[in-house]
């Protein structure tokens, strides 16, 4: 039986924490954790509190043994991109792209 969880609008690009969801995919629960902990990036610490919400609702929900959890597929879509303008030279303007991302997390027992 699978477990998710969803982060959405999540002010990070998708590229950059994909990178991050490359360490961790099929990792044990607790092996990722461990990863996401200190990994530097600011994608591993959005991706750790996905993980740990879908441990939570595995444990809450469906009653599944937290010690026995996969982390079974992990992935980023592309959320709406904030657009945003910046000054340059000559009176010009050039468009900064803010990227979101909805984060996926789907678990399931080794």
């Amino acid at each position: 039986m699978e477990v998710k969880a969803i982060a959405r609008y999540v002010r990070v690009s998708p590229r950059k924490v994909r990178l991050v969801m490359d360490q961790v995919r099929g990792k044990r629960v607790e092996e990722a954790l461990n990863i996401l902990g200190f990994a530097p990036q600011k994608g591993a610490f959005l991706l750790k509190k996905v993980v740990q919400s879908a441990v939570a609702n595995a444990e809450q929900n469906t009653n599944m043994d937290v010690d026995d959890l996969v982390i079974k597929r992990v992935y980023a879509d592309e959320g709406p991109t904030l657009k945003r303008f910046r000054p340059r030279a000559q009176g010009r303007a050039t468009r900064i792209r803010k990227r979101t991302s909805h984060l996926t997390v789907i678990l399931d027992e080794a």
